[in-house]
C-alpha cells in the first residue's frame, strides 16, 4: 500500500465502534489489528524518511560548517503533513485492503 496515495483523513475522525468491529464480532481484536497494521506503517515511513534524508546528510564535524538544507526541510514538512499511521491503517481496514487472520478460531473451527 502506498501510504502517500491515501484517502485517510488528515485528522482525527470519531468511528462507531460497533459498525468498526462488525467483522470481527470483538472490539478488542480490531483495536489490535488496526493497532498492528498502524506499526507496519508507521516503520515503513520511517525507513523511508531516514533513507531519503540519508541522502542529504553530512559527516563534517566542524560546526562552523553547520548550514540549513532546504531539500532536507521541505521532506521533512511533507512527511509531518502526511495524515497519522493509525488513521491510514483504520481507513485500509475499512476499505477491507487489511488481511487478518486469528490461528486460534481457525483451531476452533476445524475441531
Amino acid at each position: 500500500m502506498d501510504y502517500r496515495k491515501t484517502n485517510a483523513p488528515a485528522s482525527t475522525v470519531t468511528r462507531d465502534m460497533m459498525e468498526l468491529c462488525a467483522d470481527t464480532g470483538n472490539v478488542y481484536e480490531t483495536v489490535a489489528i488496526i493497532g498492528k497494521r498502524s506499526n507496519q506503517i508507521s516503520v515503513e515511513i520511517k525507513s523511508d524518511l531516514s533513507k531519503k534524508l540519508q541522502e542529504f546528510a553530512s559527516y563534517n564535524d566542524n560546526l562552523e560548517e553547520v548550514f540549513e538544507n532546504r531539500e532536507q526541510i521541505e521532506i521533512s514538512r511533507y512527511y509531518e503533513k502526511l495524515p497519522k499511521a493509525t488513521l491510514i491503517a483504520s481507513q485500509e481496514y475499512l476499505e477491507g485492503k487489511v488481511y487478518y487472520r486469528n490461528p486460534a478460531k481457525e483451531k476452533e473451527k476445524l475441531q
